[in-house]
């Protein structure tokens, strides 16, 4: 398969030596290395490209002066260190080189948010750009697809999901798919504060694979899985900072009866949700397949908002009597509601919800009209 230009490279590179550090984050294997190295062929002198799960490079920037960090350097103008989480207090490294060289572009990866962001926050204040990169987007997939053709494709994507090892492996897709999530989904997770309790990581992944489109209660969540509320608090927040999945808040503003302290939790990639629940079966034969298609709708206009640096806030609407709203964005004070149906059903626009907040609008996505929603 052909390199596929992501979203995000332009505004990567509209950043660059404008004096700050750039950050790029994104789980393992979404691309991060392909990115870096698309942007490092346009500037092919005074460029140096670090691995820094290698042993020597981590060594070399760990606890080091700035002449130290200059003189390994060299002449470089573009240092990439790829996977920078890796180094001791990197925060403070690239502080230094931020303040003591600004003639240097840093591009920094970091497939932990959690490890790089907590480190770099900070010691880089005011001096950072961070983007971050997902799994494909079907937006993105349009650069060798026409849209007949990712139409055609549109349940396998569903089903395994939008890696790059896994889209770019043909028939190899489900074993790719399988490895992926073995070899990498826990590794970023089990090594923040040497978390041990793999079993019950794992058993909650399930559990919320298995409530994705509904409302989780943490108590709930905690009698399942076997441990305590606010363990199950920390740890979604970690597998949520490992780009695994994410939580959308209940919109409340205006009612006495919307809900206000459930979430829904979806996966990023709905390839990843699957494996974990042992569920590769096509969309005909399955039980969840609307909440399926919600997850995978939602995770790609997750996508859509950030490749095209777009900010809005995201929610879900619902009230106790059980009218609903699938996903709603609140952009400039004004509310955008969505409901997502794999079956061409009819939808009974909640009435209450128009009238309630002025100048909002409420859309029903499905089969016909979803590229409307993400491209």
């Amino acid at each position: 398969m052909s390199i596929i230009t992501r979203k995000i490279q332009n505004s990567v590179e509209k950043a660059l030596f404008k004096g700050k550090i750039v950050i790029i984050y994104g789980a393992r294997q979404v691309g991060k290395t392909t990115l870096v190295k698309e942007i490092q062929k346009k500037y092919p002198t005074d460029t140096v490209y670090l691995n820094c799960d290698e042993p020597d490079v981590r060594e070399a920037f760990s606890d080091k002066t700035s002449t130290e960090i200059k003189a390994y350097l060299g002449k470089a103008k573009l240092a990439i260190l790829d996977e920078a989480q890796r180094i001791k207090n990197i925060g403070i490294t690239l502080k230094l080189i931020a303040d003591n060289f600004p003639e240097i572009q840093v591009i920094a990866t970091g497939s932990s948010s959690f490890d790089l962001s907590n480190e770099i926050a900070e010691p880089l204040t005011g001096r950072k750009d961070e983007f971050y990169l997902y799994p494909f987007s079907l937006s993105e997939l349009r650069e060798i697809y026409s849209d007949l053709e990712l139409n055609r494709l549109l349940e396998q994507r569903i089903i395994f999901g939008m890696y790059p090892e896994v889209i770019s492996g043909g028939a190899e897709a489900e074993k790719n798919l399988k490895s992926l999530a073995k070899s990498y989904l826990y590794k970023d997770v089990l090594q923040f504060q040497n978390i041990r309790n793999n079993e019950a990581i794992e058993k909650l992944l399930q559990v919320l694979a298995l409530q994705v489109g509904n409302e989780v209660s943490y108590n709930e969540l905690a009698q399942i899985v076997g441990i305590s509320k606010n363990t199950v608090d920390s740890y979604i927040q970690i597998l949520e900072k490992a780009f695994i999945i994410f939580r959308l808040k209940p919109y409340s503003r205006n009612l006495r009866n919307e809900l206000k302290k459930l979430r829904k939790i979806y996966f990023f990639d709905t390839g990843i949700r699957n494996v974990v629940i042992s569920n590769l079966n096509p969309p005909n034969l399955r039980q969840d397949v609307g909440a399926l298609w919600k997850n995978f709708l939602i995770s790609e206009r997750v996508k859509y908002n950030n490749n095209n640096g777009l900010d809005c806030n995201m929610y879900f609407w619902r009230t106790k009597e059980g009218k609903e709203i699938d996903y709603v964005e609140e952009v400039d004070g004004k509310l955008s509601g969505f409901e997502i149906k794999w079956k061409k059903d009819k939808f009974k626009e909640p009435e209450i919800f128009l009238k309630t907040y002025e100048g909002s609008k409420l859309t029903l996505i499905n089969k016909d009209n979803y590229p409307e929603f993400i491209f």
